[in-house]
């Protein structure tokens, strides 16, 4: 595995402006471990994940199955030894009132659940306050909560901080990890961009 997902925390920033979307994540030194940019128009997800802006080494790409799916599976690859590593599935009736995934493993079983953590924020920002509530996820594999994602308080930025340090035994492949968040940033940030 690349050295890339080594750390137990990250964080990703979302340049909002950008006619793509341009994904930077960062180690705890604050130093760019990975980058993604978004092809425009495409008809079906599929997102590269680099080493760098260079963009000459991919690290994983994570890509729906169907074109434009309410409940989409995302395969999670490690592009550089073309195995398969996970999935994502968006539970879709689920998500409009509170946004949940499921994780799958390399198999195909499933994993885990990503869910937002508060029903009351995810109310309040679907129906009343947009973007000025910031959203948390919690990623668990069973009863134990393996990763934690928090949206930071931004107008002007789409700010995640990703934080693996609750995963002692490491049950979650941190490549899986990343790739949550990137499809969070993506999928769910472009949904409640707007309201």
């Amino acid at each position: 595995m690349d050295s890339a997902f080594q750390y137990n925390q990250y964080v990703l920033k979302k340049q909002v402006l950008a006619l793509t979307g341009i994904l930077r994540i960062f180690n705890p030194q604050d130093q760019l471990v990975l980058f993604s940019q978004q092809k425009i128009f495409k008809l079906k997800e599929d997102i590269r994940v680099y080493a760098d802006e260079t963009k000459n080494r991919e690290l994983l790409n994570i890509q729906a199955r169907q074109i434009i799916d309410f409940s989409a599976y995302y395969d999670v690859i490690d592009s550089q030894y073309s195995t398969k590593v996970g999935g994502l599935r968006r539970k879709g009736f689920r998500s409009i009132v509170q946004d949940e995934w499921e994780v799958f493993d390399h198999q195909e079983k499933s994993l885990g659940i990503l869910k937002e953590d508060s029903l009351k924020q995810a109310l309040l920002r679907r129906f009343l306050l947009g973007t000025l509530v910031p959203q948390n996820y919690d990623l668990n594999i069973g009863i134990e909560r393996v990763a934690d994602y928090k949206q930071r308080f931004h107008l002007f930025r789409y700010v995640l901080d990703i934080d693996f340090q609750t995963d002692t035994g490491e049950k979650l492949d941190r490549r899986l990890g990343i790739a949550a968040a990137v499809l969070l940033a993506t999928i769910e940030g472009r949904q409640h961009r707007h309201s």
